[in-house]
């Protein structure tokens, strides 16, 4: 009885295949909905959406940490709020409060504050 399954499965799948006309398994539709195309047009979607916007943020923080420079106010990672009073190659000196200096790795610093020590306000509803 199996073999008389089996052997019915492959005459039905045989005459599909020996059908004239329409496009065969070496015309162009068949290339374009293989594996190997829907691969390459997932990577490009990544590519657009994820990795590029990632490497263009990347390279802005780069620029901002290149920039701080001595009497900075910036904002940590963590929430803290300093003024820049040393500068190293790693790391830099904050001071948070009068007399209170704290060491920060470069790679922590979420960003450089405006003039008045915090982030503009959003402007009230009416």
């Amino acid at each position: 009885m199996l073999d008389w399954l089996t052997t019915s499965t492959a005459w039905a799948m045989g005459a599909g295949q020996q059908g004239g006309g329409g496009e065969g398994a070496g015309g162009l539709g068949g290339l374009l909905s293989g594996p190997i195309p829907m691969l390459v047009l997932m990577f490009v979607i990544f590519y657009f959406l994820l990795i590029r916007p990632q490497q263009k943020k990347a390279k802005a923080h780069k620029a901002m940490l290149g920039a701080i420079k001595k009497g900075d106010k910036i904002l940590t990672n963590g929430g803290i709020y300093g003024r820049v009073t040393g500068l190293d190659d790693q790391t830099l000196t904050l001071e948070i409060a009068p007399q209170v200096r704290i060491k920060v790795s470069r790679g922590h610093i979420a960003g450089v504050v405006g003039a008045t020590g915090a982030p503009p306000a959003p402007a009230p509803k009416k």
